[in-house]
């Protein structure tokens, strides 16, 4: 019976054997199979029983399928004549399609795996190695070409270089927009964030989960689609794009109208982009660029200086660094626009928390321990998520604003001369705007110092300077500042946080209550909120374009990523989507989507 296959208590023979068994019952299946198939046109999941030699068939229904089963699917389809292009591209889910481009684990290892605890899938992928508990025990092992998956109680921008080094991250606080998940995420790296049932002790370095104590060096696997986490190793085997991959993609890039750019901070990730067809960066984070190497030096001797004069000098030693990277960042693009985002966190972010690591700046700068500890207190703000960050450093230093627009146009000068037959268009992005006047005190250093290198350099150079809108008085004033804005791109993880009042780190542990209370059906950080955060973006976009026609607009928080937040985008007029590199493709099948339904 159905129930004992159901329930596997019978092992049913091959299909095959029904030939043998019941020849009339068979030929009489294989034909109401295809008459369904062609009726549905899409590969059917059919119930059937046979009694007696008699077939009685009980429900059919579209069958469930893996992302490269349903790439296949719509291409035979199509050759078939069964299905058009536009219907082949509707039939696919393109958030399955995230399990094609990243390494998983291998199906049978799996089975035979328990998981012994679970966080939030917040990057996909699968990830093995040994445990390490610091960015830099991550960048010694992991560049000595050691596995290693970093866990930490959370991460902050100073972890980037061991996040880059390791196979995975796991994480005890957080939620899917965390700092972990949002650049894990950028770079393809397997996360596991918001795992509350781990015990951390990292003065020790070690953890407990599920009663068993984890050291340095033991081993661990993570899956960063289902946030199962594992002891030992389970092997990986690498994702294979097949051939069916590239042929929905071309459909889709026919019929979509919404450009697709990649929020990318390295020349790694700006160049698998563009392999996963990104047309250009919507979201460069310069921040990211200053925690290599000497540069985070120089930029604590900035933040610690007490003059003019020595905040200066210390930027021009990091001129040449953000120069150089913004020259790779264009290579890479091929003449793609490139958006570049001035530094946005606050200073607090940068400054040492190890004691060792106070005592070396305080010797490189002169100072003594106290005087560096005071420093690092007075930068203490109780709501840095609302403090002295983004255009309001500009305001305060405008010579940072300074130094990162004559490293843009220098950059965009050498380029151009090496490949005079790119359209080069610097795209210089202020963020956290809330009032026209911050946006005009901080464009007026930022045109007097690009104009001043374009001239001096005695080439013609165009470049834009626009804005993030992620706070809410900027939507409600679009129409004030697109006159003064070249363009607009959403900040929507900033946005959902200060329209929703609440911090998106923190968030995780009470929006759990949320959903059992059905207040919440899903993350909002996650999925765009259409209602009020969408409303404030539709009314941003009806302000500004009458008043400035040319204004070009794009979203870069994470849900540039997610395809009903695409759909949205589409439907109130995005120019484009900025998404991670790895959900180029996503955002390029849900772009295709939303203009093939919305005809």
């Amino acid at each position: 019976q159905g129930e004992d296959v159901v329930a596997g208590v019978r092992t049913p023979m091959h299909i095959s054997e029904m030939e043998q068994k019941f020849p009339e019952a068979f030929a009489q299946f294989t034909q109401v199979c295809k008459t369904l198939e062609d009726h549905y046109r899409d590969m059917q999941d059919m119930e059937f029983t046979v009694e007696h030699g008699k077939l009685y068939m009980l429900q059919t229904r579209n069958g469930k399928r893996t992302a490269q089963a349903a790439l296949k699917i719509a291409c035979d389809l199509v050759d078939e004549g069964m299905r058009t292009e536009e219907e082949a591209v509707l039939m696919i889910d393109p958030r399955n399609l995230d399990t094609l481009l990243h390494p998983q684990f291998d199906a049978k290892e799996l089975k035979a795996a328990t998981p012994m605890g679970k966080g939030l899938g917040a990057s996909p992928g699968a990830a093995c190695g040994k445990v390490v508990f610091t960015a830099e025990d991550a960048k010694a092992q992991g560049g000595a070409g050691e596995k290693v998956v970093l866990v930490r109680l959370e991460t902050s921008p100073e972890d980037i270089e061991g996040m880059k080094a390791a196979q995975g991250i796991l994480t005890v606080r957080g939620g899917m927009t965390s700092h972990a998940a949002v650049v894990a995420r950028g770079m393809g790296t397997c996360c596991v964030s918001g795992c509350s049932d781990i015990t951390m002790d990292e003065e020790n370095k070690q953890f407990t989960l599920a009663g068993k104590t984890f050291h340095e060096g033991d081993f661990i696997s993570i899956d960063g689609t289902t946030g199962n986490i594992y002891d030992g190793i389970i092997p990986t085997v690498d994702a294979t794009i097949a051939g069916e991959f590239g042929r929905v993609m071309a459909w889709a890039d026919k019929y979509r109208t919404l450009k697709v750019r990649t929020n990318a901070d390295t020349p790694a990730d700006a160049k698998k982009a563009r392999e996963l067809g990104a047309e250009g960066i919507g979201l460069c984070r310069t921040e990211h660029m200053f925690f290599e190497g000497d540069r985070i030096a120089a930029f604590r001797e900035m933040i610690c200086s007490d003059t003019l004069e020595e905040r200066e000098a210390a930027l021009e030693k990091i001129l040449p660094y953000q120069q150089g990277d913004f020259e790779k960042l264009y290579e890479a693009l091929e003449g793609n626009p490139v958006t570049i985002r001035f530094l946005d966190p606050p200073l607090h972010e940068f400054v040492p928390t190890e004691e060792a690591d106070i005592e070396a700046l305080a010797k490189a700068q002169g100072k003594s321990v106290a005087e560096i500890k005071a420093i690092i207190d007075s930068l203490h703000e109780f709501n840095p998520m609302m403090g002295h960050r983004g255009c309001r450093l500009a305001v305060t230093y405008p010579e940072i604003a300074k130094m990162q627009t004559k490293a843009v146009i220098r950059a965009a000068i050498n380029v151009k001369k090496a490949h005079p037959d790119w359209t080069l268009v610097p795209e210089i992005m202020i963020p956290l705007v809330g009032d026209i006047k911050e946006l005009k005190y901080v464009k007026k250093f930022v045109v007097e110092t690009a104009d001043a290198e374009i001239a001096a350099a005695g080439v013609e150079l165009e470049y834009e300077v626009g804005t993030m809108i992620e706070i809410p008085r900027a939507a409600l004033t679009a129409d004030e500042i697109a006159t003064e804005a070249d363009f607009f791109c959403f900040g929507t993880n900033d946005l959902t946080q200060m329209t929703f009042g609440f911090s998106r780190d923190d968030a995780g542990k009470f929006l759990d209550a949320y959903y059992d209370a059905k207040i919440f059906e899903n993350d909002p950080f996650a999925k765009l909120d259409q209602t009020g955060v969408g409303k404030l973006m539709d009314m941003a976009i009806k302000l500004g374009k009458p008043v400035n026609p040319a204004l070009h607009i794009g979203i870069c928080g994470e849900h540039g990523g997610d395809p009903t937040s695409v759909e949205f985008c589409h439907k109130i007029g995005l120019d484009y989507v900025s998404c991670s590199p790895f959900r180029v493709p996503i955002a390029r099948l849900a772009a295709a989507q939303a203009a093939i339904s919305n005809k």
